[in-house]
């Protein structure tokens, strides 16, 4: 008996050619998967497909798009204990990064396939839903400026340089930050609440080490004192996350809770799993447990030792001892 899902597949994502990526999944899908495709259009949106999918009780529901894609998805299915199979063509993939599943159609269709599923996190951000992260501030500006056209022609590195741009412009503002225990005044250029989140969004990575199936989410505060500050700042949250460390300086903050309410002044944007929501005051809170999604068999994890290419490499394997 074949398995069925629905593929709400989104025909604008990403820089390829969409034919050819709906005539790939099919191809590798269709022998084992007894797939519903449903388009998503100007008017009907991933989530309304998603939602009717629900509603009909499918077995599995697929996305394929970008992270607005996927996130809209999943938030329909969140709660539902459907299995939610994601196949990433959009401009930055962070979705599929965080959870370590491939951003290649083939690599993505075989995890798929493979049928094996983990239980994360999802999140609600002022009744929308929310997978990845909401960035408030910077993050939500650099967002803004990075329109589709330079996302066509330029995919990741487009948010990149709209992010030096917006560096010139950087503004501090006040912040209010309310947990379950605490109410915190600051002012920062930037707060990234993050449920998961990939090591490219470097505004998030404040604690390095965002556990996707923790019941918490992770706020990263950063609040440099001038441009300089703010370059050298983004600088060290790359290079913490990378080594797996927690940031450690001054004008870095974060901390974890279940919920937050950030008020700030004046009011600023935000963007939720890449796409502009509008603006603060928001309120977020953790779903634990809320998505089923299927991901890479532990085997095919990244080897916990390389190193083969370092220079003048000697490795000398050691006897085991007799006591």
């Amino acid at each position: 008996m074949n398995r069925s899902a629905c593929l709400i597949f989104n025909p604008v994502a990403g820089q390829g050619d969409s034919d050819q990526d709906l005539a790939s999944i099919k191809a590798i899908l269709e022998p084992e998967i007894d797939l519903d495709i449903q388009m998503t259009t100007k008017e009907i949106g991933a989530e309304e497909l998603a939602r009717a999918a629900v509603k009909r009780g499918v077995d599995t529901i697929i996305a394929s798009g970008g992270d607005g894609t996927l996130s809209a998805a999943a938030g329909a299915v969140v709660g539902s204990n459907i299995p939610f199979g994601i196949i990433s063509r959009g401009t930055a993939n962070a979705f599929a990064t965080a959870l370590g599943i491939p951003d290649t159609i083939e690599g993505a269709c075989k995890v798929i396939l493979g049928g094996i599923t983990r239980t994360v996190d999802a999140a609600d951000c002022n009744g929308s839903p929310m997978l990845l992260l909401a960035g408030i501030g910077f993050e939500a500006e650099t967002v803004d400026k990075a329109d589709r056209e330079a996302k066509d022609r330029l995919g990741v590195l487009a948010y990149v340089l709209a992010g030096l741009q917006e560096l010139r412009n950087l503004e501090n503002f006040d912040v209010e930050i309310e947990t379950e225990e605490k109410v915190i005044k600051t002012s920062a250029a930037s707060v990234t609440v993050a449920n998961v989140a990939p090591p490219t969004s470097i505004l998030a990575q404040g604690p390095a080490g965002i556990i996707a199936d923790d019941g918490l989410l992770d706020v990263t505060i950063v609040a440099p004192v001038n441009k300089a500050a703010a370059i050298a700042a983004a600088f060290h949250l790359f290079q913490s996350a990378s080594v797996g460390n927690g940031a450690e300086r001054n004008d870095i903050g974060y901390l974890r809770a279940k919920q937050f309410k950030i008020t700030t002044d004046p009011v600023q944007k935000i963007v939720v799993d890449g796409e502009l929501v509008g603006t603060t005051p928001v309120e977020i809170r953790c779903i634990p447990a809320g998505l089923k999604v299927f991901v890479p068999s532990i085997e095919e994890q990244e080897p916990v030792e390389k190193l083969e290419g370092l220079p003048n490499l000697i490795i000398e394997e050691k006897q085991p001892s007799s006591d």
